[in-house]
């Protein structure tokens, strides 16, 4: 019997985590970061709950930290296995670990100043640049389709899940004693009217299935109706003189920003002067993207060879990509007509502060939040309210409009979810609802119920066998 144990993202939505043991062979599905407020970020310090040196392997998922974030931590610590992925997510991996590292050890170099005046011991951060190199090293691509034995007794078969570029559906064969029994781990399925990326791929079989349940109690709103606002805002914009500040993930929401933005600008609808895209980790990725244009679904495609376009910076003429702190800070000058994009997409960090401070006490200028904001984040204190935003010492007046657009989320809508979930056939997989907040995945499970669907909702450090 295989062992699966459910260690992240089971009372939130990150850290996603899941251990699963045979009886000749240990393996690690995602190995994620945990994100939002402090307490759930402490976690992160924390040991793992399993000796790290007996992993034969780890097998990721996609990219985004809240799911490869500490597996840094777990190579400093002693893993000296292999790490599975899609190839696409290895190129994007190497950004998005690089770039946490960086932030950490530059936050703890501040912390440790403070520290040192105060007379208290120092700390160290949950790992470097060294151990993210080190990291990189252990990591394997594949393609999509490819299945390919990873441990004893332990196949995996990469399916596209259209969440980001290299996101995958993960499939795990494990057979004992002659017998083969099927894992299918959803990852983050996509959303099929986000641009770019193919819609979720159809998986048929499972004897046990872990789905994601970000947006499990809602429909996003449709796209068409998310465009037109869109649209409207920047219009509103512009005639009103105000600036336009978009906190975006560096990993797909950026992407998808900007081919909307193309979008206006090729129909001659946008009459901004100019797009920033002043995040150097969004500007590497967006590079990234354009080498895999192989995988973007055949419509989106079309629309940027219309454009007489070979990139998605090509497609919008007019962005700009801000690179250094020099150039981050010559944007303070500009008044009007112009849209910044920057990180972080929750506002805990990164340009987008630096950016509300100058703009965000200004009555004509307007914040769009495209992505999900976890509890406790700054971005979710905007989305629900708050009339001030603490940067630093500095408390700013919210004197912006802030615009929710829900549309653009890259992950599955409850009805997507389902949509993707009925392809299975009978009988069907023990269900698992994961990476979503409590409210979500128990509305979820209902729905689920009354259309006759038995799901669990797993507890952190819960056991099954199969």
């Amino acid at each position: 019997m295989a062992k699966l144990t459910f260690l992240g993202a089971v009372e939130g939505v990150t850290g996603s985590a899941y251990l699963l043991e045979t009886g000749v062979s240990t393996v690690l599905l995602d190995c994620g970061l945990y994100q939002g407020r402090r307490e759930e970020e402490k976690e992160n310090e924390e040991p793992f709950p399993f000796e790290v040196k007996k992993l034969d392997c780890v097998v990721l998922s996609h990219a985004h930290l809240d799911h490869s974030g500490r597996l840094p931590k777990l190579c400093a610590e002693g893993f000296s296995g292999p790490i599975f992925m899609t190839r696409p997510t290895s190129d994007l991996l190497e950004v998005m670990l690089k770039d946490a590292a960086s932030l950490q050890e530059r936050d703890v170099e501040w912390e440790n100043k403070r520290r040192r005046r105060a007379g208290k011991s120092e700390i160290e951060p949950l790992y470097t640049l060294e151990d993210v190199d080190a990291t990189l090293a252990q990591c394997v691509g594949f393609n999509y389709g490819q299945r390919m034995a990873v441990a004893d007794n332990v196949d995996v078969c990469f399916r596209d899940a259209g969440h980001i570029l290299g996101s995958a559906i993960v499939e795990v064969f494990v057979t004992e004693q002659g017998v083969q029994k099927k894992l299918v781990f959803s990852g983050d399925l996509g959303n099929s009217f986000a641009a770019l990326l193919k819609d979720p791929e159809i998986v048929e079989s499972a004897d046990v299935l872990l789905l994601e349940s970000t947006y499990g109690d809602r429909d996003h709103r449709p796209m068409d109706e998310a465009l037109a606002e869109f649209e409207q805002i920047v219009d509103e914009a512009s005639a009103n003189g105000g600036n336009i500040l978009i906190p975006s993930f560096a990993v797909g929401r950026t992407q998808e920003i900007i081919f909307r933005l193309g979008q206006l600008y090729q129909k001659g609808k946008l009459r901004q002067q100019a797009v920033y895209l002043d995040s150097p980790m969004a500007i590497a990725v967006t590079e990234i993207y354009h080498r895999y244009q192989n995988v973007y679904n055949a419509e989106d495609a079309q629309t940027i060879q219309r454009g007489k376009s070979s990139s998605l910076h090509a497609f919008l003429p007019i962005l700009r990509y801000s690179t250094t702190t020099a150039e981050s800070m010559a944007l303070n000058r500009i008044e009007s007509g112009a849209i910044f994009i920057a990180g972080s997409g929750m506002c805990n960090g990164g340009r987008i502060r630096h950016h509300f401070k100058h703009n965000l006490w200004k009555a004509n200028a307007h914040v769009i939040i495209v992505g999900f904001q976890s509890i406790g984040t700054p971005g979710r204190a905007l989305v629900d309210g708050a009339k001030f935003f603490h940067i630093g010492g500095d408390e700013i007046a919210v004197r912006a409009t802030i615009h929710t657009i829900g549309g653009f989320s890259a992950h599955a809508s409850q009805s997507q979810l389902f949509t993707w979930l009925e392809n299975f056939r009978q009988p069907h997989p023990r269900l698992f609802l994961v990476h979503g907040e409590s409210a979500a995945k128990l509305a979820f499970q209902k729905y689920l119920s009354e259309k006759g669907w038995a799901a669990t909702v797993p507890g952190k450090g819960e056991a099954i066998t199969f």
